[in-house]
């Protein structure tokens, strides 16, 4: 679409680390795709926001906590898009923070819920329930977590015509990755969960690929620091280091976790010498 810059480039990083270590890092910007629908929330939004005007609807559900990227992104699509859009928001009506303010100012209509009636977000009787409130509407999971999101997603590598090693991605849901994972050739696919407890990523990915695309996955479950959204000051010093030697922003939720796991296992000498890496880049930078 003529909003996008898509595909996104690639970029080699370079340093005295890296060349020590004998490794090609290179970054995959899709933070660039669009100031405020970056990275893989465009992408899992694009073939699900594609199936609602197929069937008509003018009108997006979604839901996600007060700080979600994918509902910052929904509703910038939807301000762009002429899309209505409802974010079901995890939390008490009333708190408001940057991430509320800006959905809002884009047009996003949020409805909140108690924590205890979000976990029933799935179920038929909620979700009964929003379209007795709100009337006809196409509804997008959490994070865009569904088969057309992974579609969404698959695209990143069809952008890649360079040879790999290694493919590196974090994860919240395992989509991106899924989408990834379908397209991997002779790549490893390294997930870096930002959640504590990252293990059920590979339950989710079983959805979406096959056991043979997912011999190729290897989850890094150690670099959550404490769990979503949560920091601590190690990676808190490393992304103003990373920020300050490659010029590139990260964002604390997902990319600084990810890749604060790669230079950890670089330095460990986990990957042979003349290895080929690819990060993406999943954008995020609202919730900074």
């Amino acid at each position: 679409m003529r909003f996008f810059n898509l595909p996104s480039p690639i970029e080699q990083l370079n340093s005295m680390f890296l060349r020590k270590h004998g490794v090609e890092l290179w970054l995959k910007r899709d933070d660039l795709i669009h100031p405020d629908i970056s990275g893989n929330k465009w992408r899992k939004l694009k073939y699900n926001i594609a199936e609602a005007d197929k069937r008509g609807i003018k009108k997006i559900l979604t839901f996600g906590g007060a700080f979600s990227n994918h509902i910052a992104a929904t509703a910038a699509a939807g301000k762009l898009l002429g899309i209505e859009t409802i974010g079901v928001i995890r939390g008490d009506e009333g708190f408001e923070n940057k991430t509320l303010q800006d959905a809002k100012e884009n047009g996003m209509h949020l409805h909140f819920v108690s924590r205890a009636e979000y976990k029933l977000k799935s179920e038929d009787q909620f979700i009964r329930n929003l379209k007795h409130r709100f009337g006809l509407f196409y509804l997008i999971p959490e994070g865009g977590a569904n088969e057309l999101g992974v579609q969404g997603s698959e695209e990143i590598m069809v952008e890649v015509n360079q040879q790999f090693d290694v493919i590196a991605i974090s994860a919240g849901t395992g989509t991106t990755a899924s989408g990834i994972c379908r397209q991997l050739k002779d790549e490893n696919l390294f997930v870096f969960p930002a959640l504590k407890g990252g293990g059920f990523i590979l339950d989710e990915m079983k959805h979406y690929c096959s056991k043979e695309q997912l011999q190729n996955v290897q989850l890094q479950v150690d670099y959550h620091f404490g769990g979503y959204g949560k920091t601590k000051l190690e990676q808190l010093e490393f992304l103003s280091a990373f920020t300050n030697e490659y010029k590139v922003e990260l964002d604390k939720v997902y990319t600084s976790k990810m890749m604060f796991g790669l230079f950890d296992l670089i330095k460990k000498g986990y990957f042979k010498n003349g290895s080929k890496i690819l990060a993406i880049h999943t954008g995020g930078l609202q919730g900074n």
